[in-house]
């Protein structure tokens, strides 16, 4: 098993803490806001944020233009259908379940590295797949269910959780000549041009003044997970070990779950419960590398 150095260590804690924590924080904010426009101005305050980081390392702006097809693909595989799915799925989930259901990134790319990077799936990965739908199938129990229900809305974090993946998949091999910084601001100010088209599309009569708490959460999300998180995750995803990303995918899940529970007092039923082990059993079993005999 490979050892993190102290700087994959630097990164990996706090974005683990910062994203498990925004679950609660970014239902706060889509509880006010229609959905889209939460996110789009959370994008749109995190840009400066990282424009001033590039100026202060002296970085490039500039990608070469035979780059940019590159370019766009990775920005909607890693951000675009991510950031729209997930954000109108939390308006009509818990916190907590959004966030297990988003954390299948994992066995998703799995099954993606297999199918399409040629990518060999062991019987213990394929037993981990198998545990991640049983534990999908808990999740929706309350959602079928209930009155209430939202079945569609649970296949919407999936849709972004497997996008999300293939995009993971297509980071890990990018041969872009530019630094994880200059790629972080492309792929967060040409998500933010998205989500504000779609939002002036979609909801622009429910556009209004945020309240406090949908402010707190937009500079939240504007600057530590747009300024920091997704850097972070960035340049982890470009050369991470296995052990880093499932310590980090591991946690995310639960903090949110907790997190919900603790900030919004979201229930957690006993399906809730076994799904989120289920997910962590899929996780482990994808992402913790085999022992070796000797």
């Amino acid at each position: 098993m490979e050892t993190l150095t102290r700087r994959q260590w630097a990164l990996l804690i706090p974005l683990t803490i910062a994203w498990g924590i925004n679950w609660p924080i970014m239902k706060l904010g889509v509880s006010d806001l229609p959905p889209l426009a939460f996110r789009a101005l959370s994008l749109w305050l995190g840009v400066p944020v990282l424009i001033a980081v590039l100026l202060v390392m002296r970085l490039p702006f500039r990608v070469p233009r035979r780059h940019w097809p590159e370019l766009l693909w990775l920005s909607a595989t890693n951000m675009f259908v991510w950031h729209v799915c997930i954000i109108i799925a939390l308006r009509h989930l818990s916190g907590g379940r959004a966030a297990i259901l988003g954390y299948t990134m994992p066995v998703f790319s799995a099954i993606l590295g297999a199918l399409l990077f040629n990518t060999r799936l062991s019987a213990r990965a394929w037993m981990g797949v198998a545990a991640a739908a049983l534990g999908v199938a808990f999740l929706l129990w309350h959602e079928f269910t209930g009155l209430a229900g939202s079945p569609g809305f649970v296949a919407l974090a999936l849709v972004a959780a497997a996008t999300w993946a293939l995009g993971t998949q297509l980071l890990r091999r990018t041969q872009l000549p530019v630094p994880t910084l200059t790629l972080s601001f492309w792929m967060t100010t040409l998500t933010a041009i998205v989500m504000g088209a779609l939002s002036a599309l979609a909801e622009r009569a429910d556009w209004h003044m945020p309240g406090p708490a949908a402010w707190g959460a937009i500079v939240y999300n504007a600057v530590v997970i747009f300024g920091f998180a997704h850097v972070a995750w960035f340049v982890l995803a470009r050369g991470l070990p296995p052990v880093a990303s499932t310590i980090s995918v591991m946690m995310i899940p639960v903090l949110g779950v907790l997190s919900s529970a603790l900030w919004l007092g979201e229930a957690i039923y006993w399906q809730d419960w076994l799904a989120m082990a289920l997910l962590m059993v899929a996780i482990a079993a994808v992402l913790l590398p085999a022992r070796t005999k000797g």
